[in-house]
């Protein structure tokens, strides 16, 4: 039976929060045309649109600000989309990602651009890159290193001759989930995913689906749109892409390490954005070859030890010369605008037969 004085008090709260809402719409749209205005200053002067410095310092006033019970990661979330539609407002952002609609990598742009970001999707990296590199998009977000799986070569390579550079990171969790249009396991004739998460997966696919086909495609999202198209094929993929593609999860989170975490790379070309200020928590990336000789590698790292500079991550490539020569990837704790780190920068620099700054960005802590 209703409580008639529990209704009443219901509808009193419900018309509290229409109010609250309506109030909180006019306040949005008073900041929204402030924005405006800033946007009309940013064009007379020609100063860059984006700052995702200035998103984080606003964002982290707004969390120490808060009383609760909001949680300051959920305040965060609604900071960044507020900004995110205000800035749609002074100058979309166009961004490529790897498409189509429902890839991780759509996610992470999400996660550092906000939803008003106007999304450009490519069939892969190269085109990310030749788009971000071409001024059909400002900027670009690639998949870099995952934690289970190694780097993502194709980025590295990639890297070596673009003329964009990093300006940030996304450190994303990587939840895959096996998905078809049937809600049960019986019947998979293929599983279908990019070249990572399928060998993110590959005990869990061992385990329950020995005998299925693995096949590789562009993307968890092509996958995705493939398996919507074929009941006896599943995919690998986020909940996002599952509501997508009308696809259901018969398996949740298969993934063989539970704190799967992929690192995304936000490019840009330097007249798009330049290097980002230090904010105490940066890492300088590069890439260097040294002179085929013995203590080569040794010398390398003497700099890095004489200026007290942490290296936080070094991976090889072949350069493809057909004499067995190496680039090295490497990425320091801290930003060149650090004497230290500089110092460091310049002696390796005169040490290196090849040598390209990619980027020094803010990393979250």
């Amino acid at each position: 039976m209703v409580d008639p004085v529990a209704s009443q008090a219901l509808l009193a709260l419900r018309g509290q929060i229409d109010t609250l809402d309506k109030q909180l719409l006019e306040l949005l749209n008073q900041r929204a045309r402030v924005a405006e205005q800033v946007g009309e200053i940013k064009r007379a002067e020609g100063t860059p649109f984006f700052r995702p410095d200035r998103v984080a310092q606003v964002i982290e006033k707004i969390r120490a600000a808060n009383p609760g019970p909001l949680r300051a990661e959920h305040v965060s979330a609604i900071w960044r989309e507020i900004m995110s539609a205000c800035l749609a407002l002074e100058s979309p952002q166009r961004v490529a990602v790897l498409g189509p609609v429902g890839t991780f990598c759509e996610q992470a742009a999400i996660e550092y651009f906000g939803g008003a970001a106007d999304l450009v999707y490519c069939t892969n990296f190269d085109e990310v890159f030749h788009a971000t590199a071409s001024g059909s998009a400002q900027f670009g977000v690639v998949g870099v290193e995952n934690m289970t799986e190694g780097v993502v070569t194709r980025s590295l390579d990639l890297f070596l001759h673009t003329p964009c550079h990093v300006v940030g990171e996304v450190s994303l969790l990587i939840r895959h989930n096996l998905m078809r249009k049937d809600p049960s396991m019986h019947g998979i004739e293929a599983v279908l995913a990019h070249p990572q998460a399928l060998a993110q997966c590959q005990n869990w696919l061992n385990k329950h689906l020995p005998d299925v086909e693995r096949r590789a495609v562009s993307s968890n999202a092509e996958g995705s749109r493939l398996a919507a198209t074929n009941p006896a094929w599943a995919a690998l993929g986020s909940e996002r892409a599952s509501t997508l593609f009308g696809l259901h999860i018969t398996a949740h989170a298969i993934q063989d390490e539970a704190y799967n975490r992929t690192r995304f790379a936000v490019i840009c070309l330097p007249q798009t954005m330049a290097t980002p200020p230090a904010t105490g928590r940066d890492c300088t990336s590069l890439v260097v070859s040294v002179p085929n000789r013995p203590g080569a590698m040794h010398d390398l790292l003497v700099p890095l030890k004489t200026h007290g500079v942490s290296m936080t991550r070094l991976e090889s490539r072949p350069a493809r010369t057909g004499q067995w020569d190496y680039y090295f990837y490497i990425d320091l704790d801290g930003h060149p605008s650090q004497p230290n780190v500089a110092a460091a920068l310049a002696e390796l620099r005169e040490l290196c037969a090849f040598f390209k700054m990619l980027g020094a960005y803010p990393v979250k802590a």
